[in-house]
């Protein structure tokens, strides 16, 4: 019996690594499923939403590096993948879609689900292609998988089902991938960074996640320099644990000296980061030099003394011989005392914690990280959970740190989690989800979880309303509205559905709650934690505009009626910064 084209799709996934394919089955992509079926070398992951299990497979495919399958059938279900991709295209994930398209014979036809894949996906996809010939297969398979695999990122396969059904050529299905080619700065570029690095006085380094294979380099020449190391949300797990010089984060969820840090340098190294928020980046007083390997990131964010394509490992390892070591470290030291000082006001709610209610998210947070293993995986809803998971859940060598830190779509913590609970059997995968974000997506597919008794811990932030959101119109001088809505008992909810609730509302509770949901291995967890919906994260450093705007927000609020609540949100925050 000669191959099917689906054959040969599932034949050269597997030879690329593809452990996994996440999606719902149906009409247009009946054969393809089919013939995943027969292949037996990948895993299918039936979930209850597909943008539920495109979040799965960029948590996978990101830590992995190996790329992940997802699918959805022609129409609806394709459009259901869109916001998935975009979270893969940000977060550098090798994502591999196959798209259930029409009939061949009738594409153009404006008919049933039809959709035109180039148009729809132009913006997720780094490669999309209609396989509307047998006779394509191999070639735009191949380029699906190297694309996604070395470009990081994800790629789209539109296959009508008669497509999917036909015969395949004889045509050999073997490929290569190639290892990651070594990149750094031209020898002019790379001597003048060295000149403006033994020439400045003091130096700083703000990282990204693109230090994330060369890290040690990057700390060891932190030392070399006396550099204090800020970092963004996706540089945190890679730049802050072991390392002396860490000042932590800068931004509206900053912390520590970070911000003093690169604004009072002579020169500024910005180490594989994109860091959109341009406002919190120095100006023309700092002199500054950005190293990534993508050249469409240099300088778009501000501009440059001296911009350089490289990655980061090679790149360091070859400046850490040649540029010269200081010798003053008055201005690291006082870094490091800045950053020392704001983790002791950071303490102010986890201290008093267990006396306080409703419950503090700071205490809650920082009790959970305390409790979990050395290798737990951490995974953030975009909100206020992103804010607590930055100041209060630390990372290790052996710890990871996840969410749509480049999307900020709502709703990835508990898919994320549910993917690498998939990849990595029996490390806890523990998300921190907001109440919106959970009844989203996370809610409906718990029952993914339940069938399969994946031991995903749950904790969900429940005060009730769009904690950031809440926030961010008080930065922009309004009165907060549509952000409230009510609950049910989500630990109940998940006892109705077949998983384990814990609810915990005092927060003498916290501890023995959360301890009890980490020890549990036998399917997944759902923590209803009840916290307080007033607690305020204020960054270490504000921007005029935002401190304006809480102001005038506040002020609105008093003259609509609503003296009690600003009366209560300031009673709640006292020791915040």
């Amino acid at each position: 019996m000669s191959k099917k084209v689906a054959d040969v799709l599932w034949e050269m996934l597997a030879k690329a690594g593809v452990k996994r394919c996440y999606g719902i089955v149906g009409d247009a992509l009946n054969p393809v499923v089919d013939a995943l079926r027969r292949n037996g070398a990948i895993e299918f992951v039936p979930v209850r939403h597909e943008e539920y299990g495109v979040f799965a497979a960029v948590a996978e495919a990101y830590f992995t590096g190996n790329p992940v399958v997802v699918c959805g059938t022609a129409g609806p279900g394709v459009v259901h993948l869109f916001n998935g991709l975009m979270d893969a295209r940000k977060e550098a994930a090798p994502i591999i879609a196959i798209a259930g398209d029409v009939e061949s014979s009738i594409i153009d036809t404006s008919a049933l689900e039809e959709l035109n894949p180039y148009k729809f996906f132009e913006a997720a996809s780094l490669y999309t292609a209609r396989l509307v010939n047998p006779e394509q297969a191999r070639a735009v398979i191949n380029t699906a998988i190297l694309t996604a695999v070395l470009e990081k990122g994800p790629t789209v396969l539109s296959i009508p089902g008669d497509v999917a059904s036909a015969d395949a050529p004889n045509q050999p299905t073997d490929f290569t991938i190639a290892a990651p080619a070594i990149l750094r700065p031209s020898d002019t570029d790379f001597e003048k960074l060295v000149r403006m690095i033994d020439e400045a006085k003091t130096v700083a380094i703000f990282g990204g996640d693109g230090c994330r294979e060369g890290r040690d380099a990057v700390v060891e020449l932190a030392c070399k320099l006396k550099a204090p190391v800020g970092y963004s949300f996706r540089g945190k797990q890679w730049l802050e644990h072991e390392n002396p010089n860490a000042v932590g984060m800068t931004g509206l969820m900053g912390y520590g000296g970070a911000y003093n840090a690169i604004h009072e340098a002579d020169l500024l190294l910005m180490l594989g980061t994109d860091f959109p928020f341009s406002e919190f980046l120095p100006g023309a007083s700092v002199k500054k030099v950005q190293i990534d390997k993508n050249p469409k990131h240099i300088g778009r964010r501000t501009a440059l003394d001296l911009g350089l394509v490289g990655d980061i490992k090679s790149t360091v390892n070859a400046l850490l011989p040649a540029v010269r070591e200081k010798t003053d470290g008055e201005f690291l030291a006082r870094q490091i005392a800045h950053t020392e000082s704001f983790h002791k006001l950071l303490q102010h709610y986890v201290q008093k914690g267990p006396a306080i209610k409703p419950i503090r998210p700071e205490f809650l947070a920082a009790t959970l990280s305390e409790l979990a293993s050395d290798d737990a995986m951490f995974f953030a809803d975009t909100g206020t959970a992103c804010i607590w998971l930055a100041r209060h859940i630390y990372g290790g060598k052996k710890r990871r740190l996840f969410g749509s830190f480049s999307w900020a779509s709502m709703a990835n913590a508990a898919p994320n989690a549910f993917g690498c609970a998939l990849a990595y059997p029996g490390r806890q995968c523990i998300a921190l989800t907001g109440d919106g974000g959970f009844t989203m997506l996370g809610m409906g597919d718990l029952l993914t979880q339940i069938e399969r008794r994946t031991p995903v811990v749950q904790v969900i932030l429940n005060n009730e309303k769009f904690d950031f959101v809440h926030i961010e119109q008080q930065e922009a001088g309004i009165i907060p509205f549509g952000v409230e809505f009510k609950n049910p008992n989500f630990a109940k909810v998940a006892e109705a559905m077949g998983a384990k609730g814990i609810r915990i509302d005092e927060p003498e509770n916290v501890r023995e709650g959360l301890a009890e949901a980490l020890a549990y291995k036998d399917g997944p967890v759902v923590v209803d934690a009840v916290v307080d919906p007033l607690a305020l994260a204020m960054p270490s450093h504000s921007p005029l505009h935002t401190v304006k705007g809480f102001t005038l927000s506040f002020a609105k609020q008093v003259l609509s009626g609503r003296l009690d609540t600003v009366i209560k949100e300031i009673e709640r925050n006292v020791g915040i910064v």
